[in-house]
């Protein structure tokens, strides 16, 4: 019972590491938009249309990598922050290099972009920190047995003399 609680815990704090990491690259990507100050104010519709493409972004190539990291510190009841803060990068880098073509004759990525890297990459640290904040302090918690019910104390016999 204690596995399916933490499943919904884990499927949680992956939503909101998503939808985080996901406003931190619309934020950073449509950051030179916001620093012109003659545009005028935002849409905040518009707005809501990009976070929301930006976590469906996040959370559909983050999946698989973040799951493998979830397995890893929930199978060895890894806790650390600095853990899931590193994991989450090496995930938003994997998402980032999943996107840019391999050239396989010359064994280099093609067309990588400096600034994309380290939005994404920060928006990996964050997620994992995220999730660390919502369920990873607690990983492989479900593994321990609860501790055995205390019995109360033996009653002291009485004789039939003492009623």
């Amino acid at each position: 019972m204690a596995l399916i609680g933490r499943l919904f815990v884990i499927f949680f704090a992956f939503l909101a590491a998503c939808f985080v990491a996901g406003m931190v690259v619309v934020v950073a990507i449509l950051f030179p938009e916001f620093s012109d100050l003659g545009a005028g104010p935002v849409d905040p519709g518009a707005l809501n249309i990009m976070l929301g493409f930006g976590f469906i972004f996040v959370s559909g190539f983050a999946l698989v990598p973040a799951m493998i990291v979830v397995l890893i510190t929930e199978a060895f009841h890894i806790r650390s922050a600095l853990t899931y803060a590193v994991g989450g990068g090496i995930v938003g880098l994997a998402c980032y290099l999943g996107l840019v073509p391999f050239d396989a004759e010359q064994l280099r990525f093609e067309g990588i972009v400096r600034r994309h890297l380290e939005i994404m990459t920060g928006a990996g640290i964050l997620a994992g920190v995220v999730y660390w904040m919502v369920a990873g302090r607690n990983a492989g918690a479900w593994r321990v047995p609860p501790p055995p019910p205390r019995l109360p104390p033996p009653m002291p016999s009485q004789s039939p003399s003492q009623r």
